[in-house]
């Protein structure tokens, strides 16, 4: 790289002429006039002053290329984009060290597609958490329908989620976070209400429609209040319980003339909202400078341990007898295998996005969502399904939506008010 002086260039009283400069064998920024001003002292790139009475002097001016670094782009008008921004100054001689601004040209930092338009990159995660949770829970129940053996599936969720995070680390996407013995006793109780909550969601899944049970779900921010005030010893406010009093009174009256009801799915789904309750719970206690992603990562892998035990013990002897057999025979080997993949992969990416979506947004965006995705969830599986609801049952679920929107919305507006005090 090199320069000559031709063309004048001004800077702080001393006058330079640059003819070019070569960036590159390959890249020659062509002649342009550009003026150099100096801001406050830097240890940036510098040019000794030429004599005053020879500013007219066409001797060529060298600078060292050692220390020079690029932090940018440079685009010249009319002309190619090449890295340079500041370098290091050359004269060692020189006493007052200048920083360059060149008020022709500009630098500019190239920006990601992200940073440009962070709003469509929401909106585009919102999107596909919300398609894929519904993909999810159709085809999870298109399963059931032919293979209810709800411990086995769960196990085939949290393995394919886990094998995905296993090779995403193989790749250095993302770079696996490291993990001592003390971060593994803080997530160990977190994954283990996560399969817990997992499980029982499923066995609720296989037992009645998917609508029923993401009604009976709606109960957990009722979980939530009561596990901050009796366990953790939180006051919750007055106007936050009068709101899950509609959350309440609307599960009731869809359960109460659910066409699909049974206990066993009812109890499943309670079972899994005090789960996800206390999960909850000890993920604050988990909480560290480890990245979601890779927490996520190790709370699948955790929990596919907890897992399987139960699977083996209640449904082995049924699966090994005629549980495979009849799945097979009935879908055949490459249909059957496929389902059980493409749920586990819907699983775990509809999970991993909605971690990802929501730092991406503020706390009532992330309430708005989550009850927005239980709207788009239960009205998805009546369509698909063609469930057949009483009027009440209808009514009671838009209650308890309802109510759940009002408490989240409220929740929301207190977490607020008290980041801002902080």
């Amino acid at each position: 790289m090199a320069s000559s002086i031709s063309n004048s260039v001004h800077s702080s009283g001393v006058t330079f002429r640059f003819s070019s400069l070569y960036v590159s064998p390959n890249t020659v920024v062509s002649r342009n006039h550009v003026v150099l001003k100096t801001r406050s002292p830097a240890p940036r790139l510098s040019f000794s002053p030429l004599p005053q009475g020879k500013r007219k002097s066409t001797a060529s001016a060298e600078f060292s290329l050692k220390d020079l670094r690029f932090s940018g782009l440079l685009r010249m008008r009319g002309s190619v984009d090449f890295p340079v921004v500041a370098a290091a100054s050359a004269d060692a001689n020189s006493a007052d060290d200048r920083e360059i601004e060149i008020s022709d040209a500009y630098a500019k930092t190239s920006k990601s597609f992200g940073e440009r338009f962070p709003a469509l990159v929401t909106g585009f995660f919102f999107f596909m958490w919300y398609f894929l949770n519904v993909i999810f829970n159709i085809l999870n129940k298109k399963v059931y329908n032919y293979f209810p053996y709800p411990y086995f599936v769960s196990v085939v969720h949290l393995l394919v989620g886990a094998a995905y995070c296993i090779l995403s680390w193989g790749i250095g996407l993302p770079k696996r976070a490291p993990i001592d013995k003390e971060f593994l006793l803080l997530l160990t109780p977190v994954a283990f209400c996560h399969a817990l909550g997992h499980v029982m969601s499923n066995v609720s899944f296989a037992a009645v429609a998917v609508s029923f049970t993401h009604t009976v779900k709606a109960l957990e921010p009722f979980f939530n209040a009561a596990a901050s005030q009796f366990v953790l010893g939180h006051q919750i406010p007055l106007s936050l319980w009068l709101s899950l009093a509609p959350v309440v009174i609307g599960v009731s009256m869809a359960s109460l003339t659910e066409l699909s009801f049974n206990w066993t799915g009812f109890i499943s789904a309670m079972i899994s909202n005090i789960a996800f309750t206390y999960r909850s719970i000890y993920s604050k206690k988990a909480m560290t400078g480890m990245d979601s992603t890779n927490v996520y990562a190790y709370t699948t892998i955790i929990a596919l341990l907890f897992c399987i035990p139960p699977a083996i013990l209640i449904e082995g002897p049924q699966l090994m007898q005629y549980g495979l057999k009849e799945a097979i025979a009935k879908m055949g080997l490459y249909k059957f295998l496929s389902d059980l993949f493409l749920i586990g992969m819907f699983y775990h990416l509809y999970n991993q996005l909605a971690t990802n979506t929501l730092e991406r947004v503020a706390p009532l965006t992330h309430a708005v969502g989550n009850v927005l995705k239980r709207v788009f969830v239960i009205g998805f599986s009546i369509v698909v399904f063609g469930n057949k609801i009483s009027t009440q049952t209808g009514i009671g679920t838009a209650i308890a939506i309802a109510g759940v929107a009002i408490y989240s919305l409220i929740k929301a507006n207190m977490e607020d008010k008290k980041g801002v005090r902080h």
